[in-house]
């Protein structure tokens, strides 16, 4: 874990960065615990900013503060992957809907740009995840921009972030490469046709089958995720289901 080049940010924010990615990629681990001065030498600054980094963090839901110990990296359990995704079903059928509404020409290029990363990062790099959730990170996160949600990117990073933690990525246990890459197709294909209700549907079928693959795979079971389902009802269900008409 390296401070490195600060740029134009700020000491406080850089800290945040450097101290989020060390957890994302594995360099403190999962279960680990961290005084604020260990840090703080580590990266060689004072203690408030690395204080705030984790105080940040730790609202986040990626560390947990200990009296008179520190923090300690929070370890991802099925619950939590069960809430992530039932968190993104709220946030992301919406956004593909609103997406494929009247998407600009330009913005349906950068989603074709993502969607090529994404299909070599699953087809070249088979077991890491990092490698795989960055790409796929961008593209949902465009389908966000294009929703016209700048914040929804941001929570967005935070729900890829904790994925990643948990090495979420559902290729090669339940699912094949190809079947993910498919689902993505499908999403942008839907949102380049300019059929809201398309990319609404395809992008739930993508969060449940996803979510249900990664909950079996934190579980050890293939047999647990099929029980899954999002703990907050979502706008497509209670639309169909004619609580919204």
């Amino acid at each position: 874990m390296e401070l490195g080049n600060i740029g134009r940010k700020s000491l406080a924010t850089h800290v945040y960065e450097v101290v989020r990615n060390a957890i994302v990629v594995g360099e403190l681990t999962p279960g680990s615990l961290h005084s604020v001065n260990d840090i703080s030498e580590r990266l060689n600054v004072s203690r408030t900013p690395v204080r705030e980094a984790l105080l940040k963090l730790e609202e986040q839901g990626m560390v947990s503060f200990e009296r008179n110990r520190g923090a300690r990296i929070l370890e991802t359990t099925v619950h939590d992957l069960e809430e992530l995704f039932s968190l993104r079903f709220i946030l992301e059928i919406p956004a593909a809907h609103r997406a494929a509404r009247r998407p600009e020409a330009a913005a349906i290029k950068k989603l074709q740009t993502h969607l090529n990363e994404l299909t070599e990062a699953y087809r070249l790099e088979r077991s890491n995840a990092r490698a795989h959730l960055e790409p796929d990170a961008r593209f949902h996160k465009q389908i966000a921009a294009m929703a016209g949600s700048r914040r929804l990117g941001a929570i967005l990073d935070n729900l890829f972030d904790q994925q990643m933690i948990a090495d979420g990525t559902s290729g090669g246990f339940t699912r094949g490469m190809e079947e993910i890459i498919d689902d993505h197709v499908r999403i942008f294909d839907a949102i380049a046709q300019k059929d809201p209700d398309a990319a609404a549907n395809a992008m739930r079928d993508h969060l449940l089958i996803s979510s249900r693959a990664l909950v079996s795979k934190e579980a050890g079971d293939a047999e647990v995720g099929k029980q899954f389902e999002p703990l907050f009802i979502d706008i497509l269900t209670m639309t169909t289901s004619g609580i919204l008409k």
